[in-house]
């Protein structure tokens, strides 16, 4: 068991929570034992060649965890601090994630061990070409669908779909999501995520006996999913943003921001930090300030039995994947804090994917409103079987959450059998 200074293995913290569920819904060993495990994994070593002419190795890894319900899905990040383990974790709630919004997919992530930030446009393009040339043989629409995640973006994805089509001799869109739209990606993609918390949050006030017109929302990790679920929470449900932080810091103001201000000072800067105005705060000290909703949009194991009892929010809607940690929930939950946990709050962004990757395969293209309409058809109908799962079992949302994404899955195991 690691001790509590160690570096906390998010794959460990994956198990632990299905563990949680497994006692609940009363799964047998066996089935335990599969739910534990991914399906596959692939590591690559490759060569990159550098723009001073010289060439450096780097890792990369593609975890598929489970294809019962369906090809994989899953994003690919860009870190120095990408693992193994890391990479597993993230499929396993991709997998959990795809179940609890009722699309047809297992979950599946990528990641490469470098930190982009250090590497030229050309160099981001050909470390690209060459992983996405090294995991071609386990991806494709029909297997495995890569989509953008931390640190890549749409020309990333367009560049594995070019690599991809280029391996095949024909165009095959629907080998990634996350695309530009020249390039067959859906409308709506780019805020999905965001989009997504904003309806979760709006749904789960109603619960909460309590109304987003007016509440104080802090915001961790000013980036896509973070930037967009402020912005739309203030725009179209009248919150007041209080507080947001990125890597290099975070800003309070107390009668409010407007975070359309605030994300063009970071275009402009690099960073929210040193917005006029404001009042310098840490993370740890955004995470524990007064306000209705907190929205951690970082990276994970942030809320941890260190800091949960000092959380003071009445909503935690998780737009980052795997903030909380298993103890923490127990914290929180014990406090009446409703959490809104990532395999539901942020799984706007995988709903809009398989969208998109719909479209490709009918090569029919929706207009942006019918797009967010259908989204939040899943996210409104989604949040009610969470909330309805919760009462029922009389746990939090992510063990409510968990018990009918697991249960889908094993009922698909069950019922398709083991081969041969």
């Amino acid at each position: 068991m690691p001790t509590s200074d160690s570096p906390i293995n998010p794959f460990e913290t994956a198990k632990q929570q299905i563990d949680i569920v497994a006692d609940l819904i009363g799964l047998d060993v066996g089935v335990r034992e599969v739910l534990k495990h991914p399906k596959r994994e692939l590591t690559v070593n490759f060569p990159v060649r550098m723009d001073d002419g010289s060439y450096r190795v780097y890792t990369g890894h593609r975890v598929q965890y489970n294809m019962a319900r369906g090809p994989t899905k899953g994003g690919i990040r860009y870190h120095p601090q990408v693992t193994l383990d890391e990479v597993r974790a993230l499929a396993a709630w991709m997998t959990w994630k795809c179940a609890v919004v009722n699309i047809p997919y297992g979950g599946a992530k990528g990641g490469v061990v470098c930190d982009p930030k250090k590497l030229s446009h050309g160099e981001l393009e050909r470390l690209t070409r060459r992983f996405a040339s090294e995991i071609a043989p386990i991806i494709g629409p029909e297997m495995d669908i890569p989509a953008p995640d931390v640190y890549t973006d749409s020309q990333t994805m367009a560049w594995i779909m070019d690599t991809y089509s280029m391996l095949k001799g024909y165009s095959v869109p629907g080998v990634v999501t996350g695309k530009p739209i020249s390039l067959g990606g859906s409308e709506g993609r780019g805020e999905a995520t965001g989009r997504g918390c904003a309806y979760v949050i709006r749904e789960a006030a109603k619960d909460v006996g309590t109304k987003v017109k007016g509440s104080a929302v802090a915001v961790q990790g000013f980036g896509n999913a973070g930037s967009v679920a402020a912005n739309l929470l203030y725009d179209e449900q009248g919150a007041k943003i209080v507080a947001v932080s990125d890597s290099k810091g975070g800003i309070y103001k107390a009668d409010g921001l407007n975070p359309h201000d605030v994300e063009a000072h970071k275009q402009k800067t690099g960073s929210v930090v040193n917005y006029p105005g404001t009042k310098a705060l840490t993370n740890d000290e955004l995470l524990q300030s007064k306000v209705d909703i907190l929205i951690p949009a970082a990276l994970e194991n942030q809320i941890t039995k260190k800091n949960a009892d000092k959380i003071q929010a009445k909503i935690v809607a998780e737009a980052a994947n795997g903030p909380t940690l298993p103890e923490a929930d127990t914290i929180l939950f014990q406090k009446g804090i409703t959490v809104l946990p990532d395999v539901l709050a942020n799984a706007g962004g995988v709903t809009v994917s398989y969208f998109e990757w719909a479209q490709d395969i009918q090569g029919y293209f929706w207009p942006l409103d019918e797009v967010n309409r259908r989204l939040e058809s899943v996210m409104v109908r989604s949040y009610a079987d969470v909330h309805k799962a919760a009462l029922a079992h009389k746990v939090h949302n992510r063990t409510a959450a968990y018990a009918l994404a697991i249960q889908r899955v094993v009922d698909a195991i069950k019922i398709r059998g083991i081969y041969p």
